[in-house]
């Protein structure tokens, strides 16, 4: 196939799971990688692909900016929802503060015993030797638990957040929309979100400040005069970054152990490799395969002329598997040395705020997994229908035994 046919925004790759040999054609021969016009809608984009390359764009946020947004092809470019992972400094410094202590090491070891009593409930609730959705029945769920502990909403309305989170990402090809209209019914559900959020942002700026990432954004200098779409855009943030990642690292990591029974024979003789077995997974599953950089000068990069105003896709999930940064990259290796040299959470200013709690919960979901269950066979497979998010819409799944 001749470079400037390869497509890897391709939707169709990303619902089969079958982009890799793409991103692998790329990394050897042509690494920075610039797509034709007339592609895509919004025009070229150049493709970064190794794991080099992508530290070297990330290091430098002067030269490769995160605004105006972090997406390419977005549907709804035309909205504008400005959110501090879109933003540089100093503007992203201090929203990204604001609520930076809830993900602290203390504030994480508080909520250690919530999470792990609310991850053995919902595994006690499973059934053993019938087939579920362990996407619906446990991912989701835990995931829309915490967020609704985070932001501090009604237990009740935790299916929202989920809800709201799957539109902002979603594609037409998704099915999760009326596709006759597509761009008013996510204007819709995006107006519904803001009017909820709008109204808690109203009721805790009032009251005295809380721990929850709503109060402490309400009362920190840095974010308390927002406007509606900034307030709009960070709430998107803070769920999308709650929802996606972990939910898509949880399922992955069911499907890995399932697909590579040796693993799961490793971790039931040694459950110590836990936290290298999150790594790995998140490493293997790459939630949020890009992010977005737009160049602010004429610069060269890996012996390619980069001119201002181009638009750059980081290749989170093709770096991490880069022959040249990673051994073996394309075997999941639960004890593999230096487990945590990947990008999965990005690199510089912008690496993921809640990476520890992601690592966190995985952990402890891993933990009670062992406790309860043997082997957890996986089914039929629907993955996401898009290119910012590497994950599972459905995952049919058998439990073998209750320990």
């Amino acid at each position: 196939m001749p470079l400037d046919d390869i497509d890897v925004l391709d939707i169709s790759l990303w619902q089969t799971d079958t982009m890799y040999p793409y991103f692998a054609r790329l990394r050897r021969d042509d690494p920075v990688h610039r797509h034709p016009a007339g592609q895509h809608p919004d025009g070229p984009f150049w493709s970064i692909t190794r794991f080099d390359d992508i530290v070297a764009v990330e290091s430098d946020h002067e030269t490769f900016s995160s605004e105006p947004t972090i997406h390419l092809d977005n549907p709804h470019e035309s909205v504008t929802l400005p959110q501090f992972i879109a933003m540089d400094p100093p503007t992203h410094t201090g929203q990204r503060k604001s609520v930076s202590p809830r993900f602290a090491p203390s504030s994480l070891a508080a909520m250690e015993a919530t999470i792990r009593t609310r991850i053995a409930q919902t595994l006690d609730e499973l059934p053993v030797g019938e087939p579920f959705d362990w996407v619906d029945r446990v991912s989701i769920e835990l995931t829309a638990q915490m967020l609704a502990t985070l932001l501090d909403v009604p237990m009740a309305d935790r299916r929202k957040l989920t809800f709201w989170s799957d539109v902002t990402t979603t594609t037409p090809e998704a099915g999760l929309l009326d596709t006759e209209d597509f761009s008013g019914e996510w204007a819709r559900v995006m107006l519904e979100c803001g009017e909820y959020f709008a109204a808690l942002w109203a009721e805790r700026r009032d009251a005295e400040p809380r721990d929850d990432l709503i109060s402490m954004m309400a009362h920190d200098p840095a974010t308390r005069d927002m406007d509606a779409a900034t307030l709009l855009g960070n709430m998107i943030l803070l769920i999308v970054g709650g929802n996606d990642t972990t939910r898509n690292s949880m399922s992955g990591s069911v499907f890995l152990m399932d697909r590579n029974p040796d693993q799961r024979v490793k971790l039931d003789a040694d459950p110590s490799l836990i936290p290298s077995m999150v790594s790995e997974t998140i490493r293997w599953q790459t939630p949020l395969p890009y992010m977005r950089r737009t160049a602010t000068r004429d610069v060269e990069l890996a012996g390619k002329q980069i001119a201002a105003g181009d638009r750059l896709a980081l290749w989170y999930l093709s770096g991490n598997r880069d022959e040249s940064a990673i051994e073996h990259p394309d075997d999941y290796v639960i004890d593999r040395p230096r487990v945590r040299h990947h990008l999965s959470f990005g690199f510089g200013i912008h690496r993921c705020l809640g990476n520890r709690l992601a690592e966190m919960q995985l952990r402890i979901l891993w933990e009670e997994i062992l406790q309860r269950f043997g082997p957890i066979h996986v089914g039929g497979v629907t993955h996401v229908a898009s290119s910012f998010i590497h994950g599972y819409a459905s995952m049919e799944a058998v439990i073998a035994d209750r320990r």
